[in-house]
């Protein structure tokens, strides 16, 4: 294992280049302009680096031999075209149970067992699959800011797993990474004190080499962390009620509905790439919601392995943003679309008093070929109740001040399928490049991808700012606090941090490229907090 004990250098990259392009936009009204801003920017990186031209034939073709040729991987998009208005039936939105804990002596336990089981992923077609206490995802868990949790996690799976807490800033030795992983036919029993405050966090393996496997046949599932603030009492609330979970895969699939999750298997021939929302395929069918509230709050969830979802508003319309990956906003925000790369989530609301139909277009992050604009969600207006305006203020983010920050650069990139952390592939844990940080430290990274490769950047432990973002930066959503966040082809990132509560000499936090066919071939680091 490498250490890195000196931080490397902190200077900053720019991709240049990126599109910005506003074609297709609505102008709506100078008031909400401002607000708007991120949406805007958000579709316009859409179109940029990240992006690559369809090669015809390059599906059959196998990314081993264009690595031993020197050659990147060249992403595909847009073979799925529009599909949206193109639905030829409804159903009913599913609802991710509740997982009910019992609370014993201060301490609250939730059980887990993750499980093989069977799902239609296509229509007609027996999938294998896993979940969590069923045959495909996992129930929603809530947790409580200051509560003291306990999660029982069997493994009735046939590999070694973990269960990463994706998100949480819970101790190392807790936190679900490949250190934590455990065996078939056992139970891990992690434990600690909620201090993240209100929230959309997900639960997912994390064993090295297998979490591609094992999250892309199902096992995934949401976390809300409820906290006392003004904002969460002012916010729908009521679970399955006005307060829905989103939870979005981009699977590959064969037609005899074998599930494909690495390499070899997204380049087999006569692949359907279906789209599911909530466990159920939306490539032609728009699920619905029967909505018996005005004011109704949607948690998107991308759990997809790669794969970019944005959302929109079939109308034009816009969506207002209350929270990013770790939290409220400082205002409810008015934005166009929201874009989440894979591992991301976002909090929004609407206020429905007529139906309104929600789009998720997909865009390539890896090398599927089913890109796409789907109608994936109708909510029907139901609610005779008029809602209190939202609060003025949600949060109060301090933005860090960094200029006496230490500074690192992680540098990400690839040799042929080899995926590697400041040139090192974290296949095992003794290969993999450490980071070595103290508790307290404050860190400015500059985050540079030296491939035209999409990536999504994902750091356990502790939220994170943008300070750049290619350059440019950070406004509107992009100033809220983050775990994920993209990377394009060629591009960088800065993010700053605090090493805050939790220290350890043995067991490490991680960091890596939340594509989960790249964290498995080798984008992934180690991150030591001891004690200063």
């Amino acid at each position: 294992m490498t250490h890195i004990t000196e931080p490397g250098s902190g200077a900053g990259g720019n991709s240049g280049g990126l599109g910005e392009s506003e074609a297709g936009k609505r102008e709506h009204s100078k008031g909400r302009a401002e607000k708007r801003d991120h949406g805007r920017r958000g579709a316009g990186r859409g179109k940029g680096l990240h992006r690559r031209t369809f090669l015809g034939g390059m599906a059959g073709v196998g990314l081993a031999a264009v690595g031993a040729a020197g050659a990147t991987f060249s992403l595909l998009t847009d073979a799925g075209g529009n599909k949206a208005g193109a639905a030829t039936s409804t159903a009913t939105l599913t609802v991710p149970d509740l997982l009910e804990g019992t609370t014993t002596d201060g301490t609250t336990t939730f059980t887990l067992e993750a499980k093989s089981g069977t799902s239609e992923v296509l229509s007609g077609v027996t999938s294998t699959t896993a979940g969590y206490n069923q045959s495909f995802l996992g129930p929603t868990m809530k947790w409580t800011n200051g509560d003291t949790v306990l999660v029982n996690i069997t493994n009735s799976l046939s590999e070694d797993t973990t269960v990463h807490f994706h998100g949480a800033h819970v101790p190392p030795k807790m936190d679900g990474g490949p250190q934590n992983s455990f065996s078939a036919g056992t139970t891990w029993a992690p434990t600690f004190t909620v201090k993240d405050e209100a929230k959309t966090l997900w639960y997912h393996p994390h064993a090295l080499g297998t979490t591609a496997k094992q999250a892309t046949h199902g096992l995934a599932g949401m976390i809300i962390v409820e906290d006392d603030s003004t904002a969460s009492a002012a916010l729908p609330s009521d679970y399955g009620v006005d307060d829905i979970p989103l939870v979005f895969q981009c699977l590959a699939v064969d037609s005899t509905g074998d599930i494909k999750y690495d390499q070899a298997g997204y380049l087999t021939s006569g692949l359907s790439f279906p789209v599911l929302v909530n466990g159920t395929n939306v490539d032609d069918t728009t699920l619905t919601f029967s909505a018996t509230k005005t004011r109704n709050r949607f948690r998107a969830l991308n759990a997809s392995p790669s794969d970019i979802i944005t959302l929109q508003r079939s109308d034009g319309g816009t969506l207002t943003q209350i929270a990013t990956d770790q939290g409220y906003l400082t205002e409810a925000t008015e934005v166009d679309t929201i874009r989440l790369v894979a591992g991301a989530r976002a909090e929004f609301v609407m206020d429905v008093s007529e139906d309104v139909t929600l789009q998720v277009v997909i865009t390539t992050g890896w090398i599927r070929g089913g890109s796409g604009t789907y109608d994936f969600l109708t909510v029907a207006a139901g609610g005779t109740d008029t809602p209190d305006d939202l609060p003025s203020s949600l949060n109060t983010i301090d933005r860090y001040d960094t200029s006496d920050f230490t500074a690192r650069t992680i540098t990400l990139s690839n040799t042929g399928a080899t995926m590697k952390i400041n040139g090192q592939a974290g296949l095992t844990m003794s290969g993999m490049s450490m980071i070595s940080t103290t508790l307290g430290a404050k860190e400015i990274w500059t985050i540079t991808n030296a491939s035209q490769l999409e990536h999504s950047f994902h750091l356990h432990d502790v939220p994170y700012q943008l300070v750049s973002i290619n350059g440019a930066d950070p406004k509107g959503v992009e100033l809220g606090w983050y775990d994920t966040f993209e990377v394009v082809g060629g591009g960088s990132i800065k993010i700053a941090m605090e090493f805050t509560d939790f220290a350890d000499d043995t067991y490490m936090y991680m960091l890596h490229c939340h594509l989960l066919q790249h964290e498995d071939e080798g984008m992934m680091a180690s991150l030591m907090v001891t004690e200063s």
